[in-house]
């Protein structure tokens, strides 16, 4: 092969995410990996055909982002959409709205973990792809599938109960929320979760087991120093709805701290490429490279003192053990793992609410009309940090939106992943189904979010070609 000649490989569609992307992987002459790309080939424009509509109406608008994870954009909307009312939201709509955020967290961290990323973690990276998948995990693994799905149903009918369906619930609105949890519905949840706890217990024993399977391979999933971006409340614990934002970096140290939403906003820059729809933000006082930051579950155990409730502390004291001396993981592949804690934490939190005398107060809403021009909503969603920016007129009408969305923000760090993987994996002028599978796992620990899609269950189609740069194919992998 001549010293000057270079090949490209693509990995289109990456499979088990959420949404329509694709990987390019440039090799050098020597058969290295030069550079490697995450290629968002999907447009949505949400930005641009909101302008001209009402604020009311983007909590219903903007949760048709994705079906995934809705309720995330129905909270940042609608609390954007507070802002501009200048309202303070009554104390029971806040505790409602966090008891539907904290069943999201749980209904999209099973999904992720156990049938978008358990057919790696417990089927095996090398494994057949026809069997690598949600119908290959029932199969072999009924038992945890069963409990897997079992959580994320626990989850969607929380939210359900209170938003009247899980998917696209028309409830949260500036000034609060459209209705309470009925009484006979507390009830029926508590009963579930030793249940779900239960589940837990499994689940982070199965992450364990994985990280013993595949020790000797981790540091090549996102392992690098970066920033971490997260909500922490007043104490400095987890925090998932509101508080203030705090910036850490790869030791743990405090870059920023006691942000509000616009404070971080005026930090970040969200650059752009012409090779994806997706930006690249990250904190202009340090630049594109140093600083690129993470957000999303493991993020957030980052940046936060504590977590607030007993058996998540518990955990993440555990967690911990794997950032070394300081505190702070930095190894992607420990998302996963952090998705549990979280999980673990929500369920906690759940019970506290459910349990909670504020859930009979019925004044859940507060009415007023503009009393401000901009109006910024930051929550958690699973993924991320969600932001919401609005800027209206007197009327109300939207002039200028931007939705900084987690997925987003993980891009810079997505993108060198997926090059550290392929450098440590792939080589030469053959390519090998289970080393290309380990490029793809390094998005999924991430858990993206591009927008919903779905892929025929036991396909997963991909087409893979290897060429010199004179266009000879040099390997050819066909899926599906």
């Amino acid at each position: 092969m001549a010293a000057d000649m270079k090949q490209k490989v693509t990995i289109e569609p990456v499979t088990r995410i959420e949404g329509h992307a694709k990987i390019t992987i440039d090799l050098d002459g020597a058969g290295k990996v030069a550079d490697a790309r995450f290629h968002v080939t999907e447009f949505r424009g949400f930005e641009k055909f909101c302008i001209g509509r009402s604020f009311w109406e983007m909590p219903g608008i903007t949760a048709r982002v994705c079906g995934i994870c809705p309720v995330s954009h129905l909270l940042a909307s609608s609390k954007a959409g507070d802002a501009i009312l200048g309202v303070r939201t009554p104390a029971p709509a806040v505790t409602l709205r966090r008891l539907m955020n904290y069943a999201q967290m749980v209904q999209s961290h099973a999904l992720s973990f156990f049938l978008l990323s358990g057919p790696d973690l417990l089927l095996g990276m090398d494994a057949d792809p026809a069997e690598r998948n949600m119908a290959g995990l029932i199969k072999l693994h009924p038992e945890v599938a069963r409990a897997g799905i079992r959580l994320r149903a626990f989850g969607q009918a929380l939210i359900r109960a209170l938003g009247d369906r899980s998917v696209h619930p028309s409830w949260s609105v500036p000034g609060g929320v459209r209705s309470t949890l009925k009484e006979e519905d507390k009830g029926h949840f508590l009963a579930q979760l030793p249940e779900m706890y239960s589940t837990l217990d499994t689940a982070l024993d199965l992450m364990k087991d994985a990280l013993d399977r595949y020790a000797s391979e981790l540091d090549a999933y996102g392992n690098f120093p970066s920033l971490f971006v997260g909500l922490v409340n007043s104490d400095g614990g987890l925090e998932h709805y509101d508080g203030h934002l705090r910036i850490v970096d790869s030791r743990g140290r405090i870059v920023e701290d006691g942000l509000s939403a616009e404070g971080f906003l005026d930090l970040v820059h969200e650059g752009e490429e012409t090779w994806s729809y997706l930006k690249f933000p990250y904190y202009a006082p340090l630049g594109p490279e140093k600083g690129m930051y993470r957000v999303g579950p493991l993020a957030r155990l980052n940046v936060c003192d504590f977590a607030g409730t007993p058996r998540a502390d518990r955990e993440l004291r555990q967690f911990r053990h794997f950032g070394g001396r300081g505190k702070t993981v930095n190894n992607s592949f420990y998302y996963h793992y952090a998705r549990l804690v979280e999980i673990l934490h929500s369920l906690e939190r759940i019970e506290e609410i459910l349990a909670d005398d504020i859930l009979v107060d019925h004044h859940i809403r507060s009415r007023a009309g503009v009393n401000q021009n901009v109006g910024i909503g930051v929550s958690e969603a699973p993924r991320g940090t969600l932001f919401h920016h609005y800027q209206v007129d007197d009327n109300g009408i939207l002039e200028k939106v931007n939705l900084m969305i987690a997925t987003g923000q993980n891009n810079l760090a997505m993108n060198k992943t997926i090059k550290q993987l392929a450098g440590r994996f792939i080589s030469g002028d053959k390519l090998d189904e289970g080393l290309l599978n380990r490029v793809e796992h390094g998005i999924r620990a991430f858990d993206p979010c591009l927008s919903c899609s779905t892929h025929e269950a036991g396909r997963m189609p991909l087409h893979l070609q290897l060429r010199d740069v004179s266009g000879a194919l040099l390997d050819d992998i066909k899926r599906g």
